[in-house]
């Protein structure tokens, strides 16, 4: 398993334009065979922005199944873990509506 650390980027993820950054450095590793634990410890706030530019722009690339198939989390704290499913059910919507 590989485990990629979001601390290595700061201790607040608050911006598209970091969350961009992010998951251009996090899509090749969800490309490889090896699971990968998506690892918040250590972070403080992650907006709604972010969440969406960073993971939930994954599913324009790939499934949700296959989301939840390469990926696991952790270190997650709950206001952390409603940003992610919040921006992942929006972006589903928004496919799903085109």
């Amino acid at each position: 398993m590989i485990v990629f650390k979001f601390s290595q980027y700061g201790d607040s993820m608050g911006t598209r334009l970091l969350g961009a950054q992010i998951r251009s450095d996090l899509r090749p590793l969800l490309d490889g065979d090896e699971k990968v634990m998506l690892d918040f410890s250590g972070i403080d706030v992650v907006t709604n922005s972010f969440a969406d530019e960073c993971i939930a722009k994954l599913l324009l690339e790939m499934s949700l199944e296959d989301l939840k198939a390469k990926t696991t989390f952790t270190g997650y704290t709950p206001m952390i873990e409603r940003s992610i499913l919040s921006a992942l059910k929006r972006r589903q919507m928004q496919l799903r509506g085109k």
